[in-house]
């Protein structure tokens, strides 16, 4: 090689050591924030601004210094660090929102500029705004021991049993005592928690109640009612019965597209058994096939109809690759007439159809 190729090969190795160097160094944030998004749950109108700090550490070399920071819109207020930071500082933001500008879900943005090139992060804050109706009685019809409620059971929706799932209740006070959060008893089985979040709720005034439900605890699967009571012990006859109802489900992780070959895989027959017409007096007998067309032993977790005129049998709890199995389904119309429709759940440990769904179909004379 000659001087003049060897310096250009020289010249070029540089510029490329240059370049990776510069597209690692991108690759470092300059801001390590503790958490980007913040969500401050529910939040009543009357309880007025709601604060939010959003905590950072800078990371670079250079002095650092926030420039400004600019929120979405003018419900939300903000006051930032103003130091000079150097590496390894940590500073923060805090973000006040107002809920009289919202009503129901919000996420609002909020973006911080840094003098240091690049730095232009985005920040979130969350929550359920709930506004102050103009009809108290009227807004909470539903009516338990001194307390108005919106609606008669709380319904927890879908719960998976990775995490519990949380969700907040509102009540109006319409008695004479103060409620104490410190006072509040409740009698719960091992997966709901409840508790109040307002430290008191004056007579007249809204609360919260907030309901943990944890569906690993239960350890069941399918639809599910719980009756509550919760009482404050100062206030004489103010216990309340909560109807709780959810949805429990076995989560599942997200799997590669290359590996759904390699998973059980249940395969219903027939997901609409039409009976057509039948007699209320008589017993009807049908039977599905299952199959599982996986790699992997499919665990057949729970068969759950809809009713108590149905009887559904399965013979195994498992099936190996390939293996199929009848299930039973013995359904009594007696008491009914018309047209009908009976669901039935099965769940099981296919990863993409955990939960699967049959249908009965019937017109009973």
């Amino acid at each position: 090689m000659n001087r003049f190729a060897f310096t250009l090969f020289l010249a070029f190795s540089t510029l490329f050591s240059l370049s990776i160097a510069r597209a690692q160094q991108g690759d470092v944030p300059k801001l390590i924030w503790k958490v980007n998004r913040i969500n401050i749950g529910t939040v009543l109108e009357e309880e007025g601004l709601q604060q939010a700090e959003f905590e950072f550490t800078h990371t670079q070399d250079s002095l650092f210094f926030i420039e400004e920071v600019i929120p979405e819109c003018g419900c939300t207020a903000v006051e930032y660090t103003q130091d000079t930071l150097q590496v390894g500082e940590s500073g923060k933001v805090t973000v006040s929102f107002d809920p009289t500008s919202s009503a129901g879900f919000f996420s609002k943005l909020i973006v911080v500029r840094g003098n240091l090139s690049g730095i232009q992060d985005s920040l979130y804050l969350e929550g359920i705004s709930i506004p102050y109706p103009s009809d108290l009685q009227r807004a909470y019809p539903i009516l338990r021991g001194p307390l108005g409620f919106r609606l008669r059971k709380v319904n927890m929706g879908d719960v998976f049993d990775n995490e519990p799932k949380i969700k907040y209740v509102e009540f109006f006070n319409r008695g004479e005592a103060l409620l104490d959060k410190g006072a509040l008893r409740s009698v719960t089985p091992p997966h709901i928690q409840i508790s109040q979040v307002q430290q008191f709720v004056r007579p007249k005034e809204r609360g919260l109640l907030m309901v943990r439900y944890d569906g690993k605890l239960k350890n069941d699967l399918g639809f599910f009612e719980d009756i509550v009571p919760i009482r404050w012990e100062n206030v004489p006859s103010s216990e309340v019965k909560l109807e709780i109802i959810a949805d429990l489900f076995q989560y599942f992780a997200p799997i590669q597209k290359s590996d759904l070959n390699q998973v059980p895989q249940l395969v219903i027959a027939q997901k609409e058994v039409d009976l057509k017409e039948i007699s209320s007096k008589a017993v009807v007998r049908r039977s599905v096939t299952l199959t599982n067309q996986g790699r992997q032993t499919l665990e057949i977790r729970k068969v759950e109809g809809n009713c108590e005129c149905l009887v559904l049998e399965a013979p195994k709890a498992s099936l190996e690759p390939g293996e199929s199995m009848e299930l039973s389904i013995v359904f009594d119309p007696a008491g009914r007439k018309g047209i009908d429709q009976r669901n039935i759940y099965v769940f099981s440990n296919d990863p993409v159809n955990p939960v699967q769904l049959i249908v009965v179909k019937s017109r009973i004379e």
